[in-house]
C-alpha cells in the first residue's frame, strides 16, 4: 500500500466508526453483523460518495462482470520437513512423535506443518493426517496405523504353532482338515492341543487324538477330555477295618454252593 492510499484507507474506518459505531454499545459481534449489513445497504452504500459522485451500489454492479471466481485450490503455506520415520513407526516434531501406517518405518516422509495440523507423505500419497500438538513428550498414535504390524505378528505366532502341531504325528494333518471343515476357528483348536502337549506330553495327546479321529470328533475339549478322563486314577480300595473283635461273629455270608462237590464224586443225589 502507497502512502497516497494510506489516508483513503484510513478515512473509510473513520467514516465507519463516525456513522456506524457512534455512540452505539457494542453487543455481542455475533449480532453485530447483521446491524452492519443493514446499515450499508441502507446508508453506507446508497449515499452519493464524495470523490466518485456516484453510488457505491452502482459502482458494485460494474465492477461485478470484471471479477474472476477465486482459485479453488488455495496456495499451500505449510511447511516442508524431510523426516525419516523410526522402527516404531514414528516421526518427531517439536519434542513429540506422531505415528504413520507401520509399514512405513525407517522410510523416508516428506512432513507438512501447519497450525493445527501435520500431514505426512510417502512421495505423493498422504500417509497420515494428526491434530497438532504444542504440548511436549506426546506420543499421537492413529488407532489405524499397527493393524497391520499387529496382523502380520499373530499370523506369524498362528503359523509357528501349527507347525508345532503339525509335528506331533501325521495324523495331524488329517485332524488340522478336519477342524478346518468343521470348526470356523481352527487355529484356536490348534493352539488349545499344543498347549496340551506342552502340559501333558506328546503322546497322550497322539492317544487322544487318534481316538478323536476315530469317533470324528474334531474339538480340542473332546482331547482334553480324553486326556483327563485317562489319567484320573481310581482310589485303592482300603482293606476293612474292624474296632471289636466280636465285630467279626455278626458278618452273615451267603450259604456255600457245594453242588460242584457232588460233580467230582458222582452221586447226582447229594449222598455219601
Amino acid at each position: 500500500m502507497g502512502t497516497y492510499e494510506k489516508g483513503r484507507v484510513e478515512r473509510g474506518v473513520g467514516y465507519v466508526k463516525g456513522n456506524f459505531l457512534a455512540g452505539l454499545d457494542l453487543p455481542e459481534f455475533a449480532a453485530l453483523n447483521p446491524a452492519l449489513r443493514l446499515w450499508l445497504e441502507s446508508v453506507a452504500n446508497v449515499r452519493l460518495h464524495r470523490e466518485t459522485h456516484r453510488r457505491p451500489v452502482d459502482l458494485w454492479r460494474e465492477e461485478q462482470a470484471h471479477l474472476q471466481a477465486v482459485n479453488p485450490r488455495p496456495f499451500d503455506v505449510g511447511r516442508v520437513l524431510t523426516l525419516r520415520a523410526n522402527r516404531q513407526f514414528r516421526v518427531s516434531f517439536e519434542g513429540n512423535r506422531y505415528s504413520v501406517p507401520a509399514r512405513f518405518a525407517g522410510s523416508q516422509v516428506t512432513v507438512k506443518v501447519y497450525p493445527d495440523r501435520l500431514c505426512v507423505y510417502h512421495g505423493e500419497e498422504l500417509i497420515a493426517r494428526h491434530g497438532r500438538s504444542f504440548e511436549r513428550h506426546r506420543d499421537i498414535e492413529d488407532p489405524d496405523h499397527p493393524k497391520a504390524l499387529l496382523a502380520q505378528r499373530r499370523h506369524a505366532r498362528d503359523a509357528h504353532v501349527l507347525k508345532r502341531f503339525l509335528a506331533l504325528s501325521p495324523l495331524a494333518a488329517k485332524y488340522h482338515a478336519g477342524l478346518l471343515e468343521r470348526r470356523g476357528n481352527a487355529i484356536s483348536h490348534v493352539r488349545k492341543i499344543v498347549a496340551l502337549a506342552e502340559i501333558h506330553g506328546d503322546d497322550p495327546v497322539l492317544r487322544a487324538m487318534t481316538d478323536a479321529l476315530a469317533f470324528e470328533a474334531f474339538s480340542s475339549e473332546y482331547i482334553a477330555h480324553l486326556i483327563e478322563a485317562r489319567e484320573r486314577k481310581l482310589p485303592e480300595a482300603s482293606p476293612l477295618l474292624l474296632m471289636r473283635r466280636q465285630d467279626a461273629l455278626d458278618l452273615e455270608l451267603p450259604p456255600a454252593d457245594l453242588s460242584a462237590y457232588a460233580n467230582l464224586t458222582g452221586d447226582d443225589n447229594g449222598n455219601d
